[in-house]
């Protein structure tokens, strides 16, 4: 079988994702990591087959993904209805936010990132 997690050929991609973040996904990952969510360890611009997802939790296979308007375009929404079906497939779970989404309201997508915990426990943001 054949790696599919940290593709190393994608590796310098992803390197490069995390130097550029937007102040979505700043502001996001200044509150997933270390952690901070129910002790769920989540890495940024993780890589599962041909795909870098902004946020993961292996833990409980949820992919957190950020959206700017270019996924507005019916190209672009084409190839996330691809990609999301190709995660589904390997059990992944994919919760998408809209970058302005996050920027005005991170308490509310922390909470849905929550519920999907599947945890009793409130939130240690």
């Amino acid at each position: 079988m054949k790696y599919i997690y940290n593709e190393q050929t994608l590796r310098e991609r992803r390197k490069g994702l995390r130097r550029s973040q937007t102040d979505a996904e700043k502001l996001l990952w200044g509150r997933l990591r270390y952690k901070q969510v129910y002790g769920l360890k989540f890495y940024r611009q993780f890589s599962v087959g041909p795909y870098i997802l902004d946020f993961f939790c292996p833990q409980i296979k949820l992919a957190v993904e950020l959206d700017g308007g270019q996924h507005a375009e019916e190209e672009n929404k084409e190839y996330d209805a691809v990609r999301t079906s190709y995660l589904k497939e390997m059990g992944i779970e994919v919760l998408r936010f809209w970058n302005n989404e996050v920027i005005q309201n991170v308490e509310g997508a922390l909470s849905e990132i929550s519920r999907k915990s599947n945890s009793s426990q409130p939130p240690l943001v």
